[in-house]
């Protein structure tokens, strides 16, 4: 399962932005089911970031925004992403 989430940053925010999204990305690396994570700035829109992870399946995920710690650090970064679907699944997992 991948979750790609995107952000609309202006560019005096960007360090501040890209301090969270690590530390987001540090709590939920801790989460059983949790593959890798990347944290990104668009190349032809630089106010356009995206934090995107891979998880074993979506209840992983959806477990790990559960803890005290996501609620605390990732959930106030998520509810900052630009409001579209966010979850994905790979082509492994659709059984085609």
């Amino acid at each position: 399962m991948i979750a790609i989430s995107r952000f609309t940053v202006p560019a005096d925010r960007e360090q501040e932005f890209a301090t969270r999204a690590e530390a987001a990305v540090a709590v939920l690396s801790g989460a059983v089911g949790f593959l890798t994570a990347d944290v990104g700035r668009n190349l032809d829109e630089p106010t356009l970031w995206t934090i995107t992870t891979r998880w074993q399946n979506v209840g992983s995920y959806r477990r790990a925004l559960g803890s005290y710690q996501a609620k605390l650090t990732v959930v106030p970064m998520l509810s900052l992403a630009i409001d579209e679907p966010s979850a994905y699944e790979s082509p492994q997992q659709m059984e085609l």
